[in-house]
């Protein structure tokens, strides 16, 4: 099973980035766009684990959401801004910034720290919050994106989501897409 750990917004939250990004979606761009029910916050990708990982995988989300003494509590997202990595050049991905926060590098760091002794090595990059809207299509060259950057310029959309649990994640490959379905959510309070 393909694997991750996120944050889910609240479905009306999800919705109205949907909605704010429909110009991007309209200009035909070779770009494979999330669902809306698909947009969320990735913490840590752990790829193709195995069945048998299971329980230290769900121990190890319960020890990052700080369940029990000590215990997170629930985090606001700060969510605007559209922009693309790695650059408008040569976009790869298409998303929705998610301003810094302390309490949410926090959580990041401790996903990190309880994932890496089961064999999920800590991610080198700095952590940089977004929520992924669309992946570019690989063969496609600069041409292709002509009006992105004005697009992404004309957008607006600013909104606080406030997010309660830290999810493990499978995902699905199927021909219209990814699909996201929950296998164990931990409260962060």
């Amino acid at each position: 099973m393909r694997l991750f750990v996120a944050l889910n917004l609240p479905p009306a939250v999800r919705e109205a980035v949907w909605a704010a990004a429909a110009p991007l979606r309209e200009l035909q761009l070779p770009v494979n766009w999330v669902r809306a029910d698909g947009v969320h916050l990735t913490l840590k990708f752990l790829g193709e684990v195995s069945d048998e990982q299971e329980p230290e995988l769900l121990a190890a989300l319960a020890q990052a959401a700080g369940s029990g003494e000590g215990a997170s509590r629930g985090i606001p997202l700060a969510l605007g801004g559209f922009g693309v990595f790695p650059d408008l050049r040569r976009p790869r991905v298409v998303w929705v910034g998610v301003a810094p926060e302390p309490a949410l590098e926090l959580l990041q760091h401790r996903v990190e720290q309880a994932f890496a002794p089961l064999g999920f090595p800590t991610e080198g990059r700095p952590f940089r919050p977004h929520l992924t809207l669309g992946r570019a299509a690989r063969d496609a060259g600069a041409p292709a994106f002509r009006g992105l950057a004005e697009a992404l310029a004309g957008l607006e959309f600013a909104e606080t989501a406030r997010v309660d649990s830290l999810d493990l994640m499978e995902s699905t490959l199927q021909r219209g897409g990814a699909v996201y379905h929950v296998r164990r959510s931990e409260r962060l309070d």
